[in-house]
């Protein structure tokens, strides 16, 4: 099959592209190396998929709407798995047209040009925050999300209607994957569990923001990966799936983990909540398991300690 990733180079991207190259899928690889954060860690992503005959990467933008039609003219493309997007809640609040016109543009682009190419298939990046603070969990696919509480997580659920729109219309099947903090080698340096690493093992103070309770349900990326993959086989009508690991840990049990592999302890600075971030995310995976046969493995205390191991094998790229 001729893979499409969008955002190929970044975190969940570069993983999918290998994931779907072991498979023998050809892959497509589209990132525009994005200066959010270091455009050379993105390089380092995809060393090892360069090598590989099947793995073809093309430096364009999902705003370029001419960009995409050349792509999609050259290239046969079965399905396209979208990830690229602007992400990040706080940077979301300081910019939001910027988000606005990337993610919700950038996705039209996207869903314009699979139109125009007859392509039928694409898996679409959403996300736990969604839910906003709802305060029913485990999170389920058919909960309410109306009431965002961040431009990011609006233009999230802005992309899923979209997509509906353009399955009702168009006939592109779709799954939507809202993922729940995801987590793992490569992971993005401005997220939790990749800064308080570095930090804590720097013997820099952290941040931590509340009293520590607001809770998160961690998702190893090995086991998205699985969510990703069990979903191109079956891409079929207009679904949403939670990806998640339907347990939740809290921001101090984090910090405690994180110390434990790094025989360190934490300096830490408390400040209020910050606007737009959630309270509690925990993910209801049932239609994950009926639909894709997705079995999360991968428990926090694992997980920290595989991310804690690559942190410091890479410590000369930190």
């Amino acid at each position: 099959m001729k893979c499409l990733v969008t955002g190929g180079a970044g975190f969940i991207g570069s993983h999918t592209c290998e994931a779907l190259l072991n498979k023998g899928h050809e892959v497509y690889c589209y990132d525009n190396f994005d200066s959010f954060y270091d455009p050379s860690i993105k390089e380092k992503n995809l060393r090892d998929s360069l090598n590989n005959h099947l793995f073809h990467l093309i430096r364009g933008d999902i705003l370029n709407a001419e960009e995409l039609t050349r792509l999609f003219e050259k290239h046969p493309i079965d399905i396209v798995i979208h990830l690229a997007a602007k992400a990040g809640v706080g940077p979301s609040i300081q910019n939001p047209l910027v988000y606005q016109k990337v993610n919700v543009e950038g996705t039209l682009n996207v869903l314009e040009a699979m139109k125009r190419f007859r392509v039928k298939k694409l898996i679409l990046a959403s996300s736990s925050s969604v839910y906003g603070n709802n305060k029913k969990t485990p999170h389920k696919e058919t909960d309410s999300v109306d009431y965002a509480i961040s431009p990011y997580a609006a233009t999230k659920k802005a992309c899923e209607v979209l997509a509906y729109t353009y399955y009702h219309l168009y006939g592109i099947d779709t799954i939507c994957l809202r993922f729940f903090t995801v987590y793992g080698p490569r992971q993005r340096p401005e997220m939790a569990i990749h800064q308080f690493t570095r930090k804590i093992n720097n013997g820099e103070i952290i941040q931590l923001y509340g009293d520590g309770t607001t809770s998160r349900d961690y998702t190893y990326i090995d086991d998205i990966l699985k969510g990703i993959l069990g979903c191109v086989e079956n891409v079929k009508g207009y679904e949403i799936i939670n990806l998640g690991e339907s347990k939740t840990v809290t921001l101090i049990d984090l910090v405690k983990l994180i110390e434990n592999e790094l025989s360190k302890n934490a300096r830490v600075e408390w400040l209020p909540m910050r606007p737009g971030d959630v309270l509690r995310t925990n993910a209801d995976i049932d239609k994950a398991k009926n639909l894709i046969g997705y079995n999360p493995t991968v428990d926090i205390r694992e997980g920290v300690k595989y991310f804690a191991q690559w942190f410091l094998s890479n410590l000369s790229s930190q």
